[in-house]
């Protein structure tokens, strides 16, 4: 019974995606943590986006157990986060975690997540803020091992 209770628990908290602005992902992400931070911009309507969720997948189950936290940002429409958003979710089997970024002004979030993306997605940015590496891409990415790379840079800041 207690495994049935942890279970449907897990379950639940795998299907509710917080809704979020850009400042709760600026505090989140910009601290005095040495974690680094992956955080990939996608959409359910995005081919690539969908197509390179299975290398954040992969990178979030390798690190679960380091300082490495994968951040999948959901570009959909907020309306859209239960049928669209969380439906997709459970399609996939999603476990990384994901949130909606609520803003519809580019000009003014994209600049404080990333001054040099253009907007399109996917987009992936690595931050480190101890060791101060950053990093991006605008495009899908190919296989786990270019974000593996960008990873080890992250955590030893070279």
């Amino acid at each position: 019974m207690l495994f049935v209770l942890l279970f449907g628990a897990a379950a639940l908290q795998a299907q509710h995606v917080p809704v979020i602005k850009i400042t709760d992902l600026e505090k989140r992400i910009y601290n005095n943590s040495d974690t680094t931070y992956i955080i990939n911009l996608w959409a359910t309507w995005c081919a690539p986006c969908v197509a390179e969720l299975p290398v954040f997948e992969y990178c979030d189950s390798l690190h679960k157990n380091d300082k490495v936290k994968v951040l999948l940002i959901s570009m959909d429409d907020k309306k859209n986060v239960n049928s669209k958003v969380v439906s997709f979710i459970k399609r996939k089997k999603l476990h990384s975690e994901v949130l909606l970024l609520d803003e519809s002004n580019a000009d003014y979030f994209i600049p404080k997540l990333e001054p040099k993306l253009t907007g399109s997605i996917p987009a992936t940015v690595v931050i480190n803020n101890a060791t101060g590496f950053r990093w991006h891409i605008e495009g899908q990415l190919k296989t786990a091992a270019e974000l593996e790379e960008q990873i080890k840079k992250a955590q030893t800041g070279k």
